[in-house]
This record gives C-alpha cells, structure tokens and sequence, in this order.
C-alpha cells in the first residue's frame, strides 16, 4: 500500500512530511536504520547485524511493501532527511486478519517533536480503512520508558511479558513486553 504526502508540522516549528518510501529510498532507509540500531538497544537489530542488508534487498522489500494492499511503511522526512519510519502488517490467515502488527523507529534528533504520535494517528486511520481490523500489536524492550509513554499515549495495553527475551551486548537480560491497542 502506498501512501502519499501527509504534511504536518512539528511542535518546533519546522514542516515535516511523512509518505511511502520507494525504490529510489532504499540507499537511505539502510542508513537510517543502521544508525537507529546503533543509537539504542530498544530495536531488535544491531548495526553489524545488517551486513546482510543489500541495496537491491532494500529496494525488493520497498517494492513488496508498495504492492502489498494490506501492508505498508511510512517514512517521515524533515527538511528532506529520513527522520523515522513506521509500518503495518496485517496478520494471514482467517483466524488472525483481525489482527495487524505495528512497529516504529526514530533517529535520537528527531525525539520529542511530535514524529512517532503523528506516525501513530497515520497507521491507526490505515488499521481502520482495512476494514476487519479490530486490534493493533506491537512489541517493546524493558526500558524503553520513551516507547512506553508513547504507547500507552495511543492507547496500547500490556497483555503479556516475555521474561528475559533479550540479550544486550554486555549480557544483560531484558523482557519483551507485548502490547495490543483496539480498534
């Protein structure tokens, strides 16, 4: 699915504007999410994990996501620099279409200024228009105080913990909460 400019601004002032990345993007979105991975611990990846990440890959998935109807990444651009990206996914199969999965990633400069809250307004309105879409899902790291505020901000709820799902670098063991908002 894509989406097209959605301008807005944000709470500094500037104008920011979010759509759906295309193959012309790819070299950037493998940028952007190699320093979004070594900016934290709360993504799933680390930044040597993506040495497997082609451009031709990169370009292949943003083409998948373009032609998929009940998929889609939003990409939020400020001051045409790749601030953060977000995408739905909604579950196979008859018994979980009810279902879609949710995730979200923001470059550190771009905290704070209203980014993830308007990426969530955007994939909620697209979760609606799917029609049979009765509930969002998504995944956060122990920690990761920011995410949760913002979360629970759009309406997600913990339902369930995974105790020690994730090891940090150092050893250190993290749970993985699991969070579900309703539509």
């Amino acid at each position: 699915m894509v989406i097209q400019e959605i301008p807005f601004q944000l709470k500094d002032g500037r104008q920011a504007i979010l759509r759906s990345p295309g193959e012309k993007d790819a070299a950037d979105m493998l940028a952007f999410f190699s320093r979004a991975c070594g900016e934290t611990d709360f993504l799933l990846s680390s930044p040597e994990e993506l040495k497997d990440y082609t451009l031709e890959r990169e370009q292949a998935f943003l083409r998948d996501m373009a032609a998929a109807p009940e998929r889609t990444m939003i990409a939020c651009y400020v001051e045409d620099r790749l601030a953060g990206n977000c995408q739905l996914a909604r579950l196979n199969g008859l018994k979980q279409r009810h279902r879609a999965g949710v995730a979200i990633a923001l470059l550190k400069d771009y905290w704070g200024l209203g980014i993830g809250t308007r990426m969530f307004e955007e994939l909620i309105a697209l979760a609606r228009s799917l029609g049979g879409v009765r509930q969002l899902e998504l995944d956060f790291i122990e920690g990761n105080s920011r995410a949760r505020a913002l979360y629970e901000k759009m309406g997600f709820r913990i339902t369930g913990v995974k105790p020690d799902a994730i090891c940090l670098r150092d050893g250190t063991l993290r749970n993985e909460y699991m969070m579900v908002r309703r539509l």
